[in-house]
């Protein structure tokens, strides 16, 4: 395996290390890869793919980002580091190729190479901007044009505008009910900007 050309930022030594060390995993689209409250055994790196990374509270989820290829889960990193246990879950969107950094090793490397920690804090400065735009979102956007931003970006990272996606899932990423959406995808199904089949959405981007 060869990292890619993206990891540029790791020494040499760094880059051979993580590929000796490092667990290299096909996982299929639908698995949960990391729980809430377990240990964090390995910081994942996307190779291919995509996973998206939820909170769970009062049996309702709300998604928080998307970790898209050649990216780490940065709370994994954290969690690793201060040695507490997830406070997110993980799951795979798609077929996924990862590379597993084991815990042990995320620790030794943040010790000698400085550039291990640049890359995962250029990722907390990504997050921090998803975030800000979620919390802006929430406060300012009414709930239309945020269930439309969601399904078209989500068509936008799979590259096929027919998603297969059920109103419960779409309820769980926006915090709200599964009758609440089903009502906006309705109106928004009306002005023309989405499809609705018995197995999926057609989004019009």
């Amino acid at each position: 395996m060869i990292l890619p050309a993206q990891f540029h930022l790791f020494s040499e030594n760094l880059r051979q290390e993580m590929l000796q060390k490092g667990i290299s995993k096909t996982i299929p689209e639908g698995v949960e890869i990391l729980r809430e409250g377990q240990y964090i055994q390995a910081v994942p790196i996307v190779l291919k793919g995509l996973v998206k990374v939820i909170m769970r509270h009062d049996e309702r989820e709300f998604l928080l980002y998307y970790i898209h290829p050649n990216e780490s889960c940065i709370m994994s990193f954290f969690g690793v580091i201060q040695e507490e246990s997830s406070k997110i879950v993980a799951i795979t969107e798609s077929e996924t190729e990862l590379l597993l950094l084991p815990s042990d090793w995320v620790r030794t490397w943040s010790r000698q190479y400085p550039e291990f920690n640049v890359f995962f804090h250029l990722l907390n400065n990504l997050r921090y901007t998803d975030l800000l735009q979620t919390i802006n979102a929430l406060l300012f956007d009414n709930l239309d044009n945020r269930i439309l931003h969601f399904l078209r970006e989500k068509a936008s990272l799979q590259a096929n505008p027919f998603l297969k996606i059920r109103h419960r899932e779409i309820a769980d990423a926006m915090g709200t009910s599964r009758e609440v959406v089903s009502r906006v995808t309705k109106k928004l199904e009306n002005e023309k900007k989405i499809a609705q089949y018995p197995d999926g959405i057609e989004v019009r981007l």
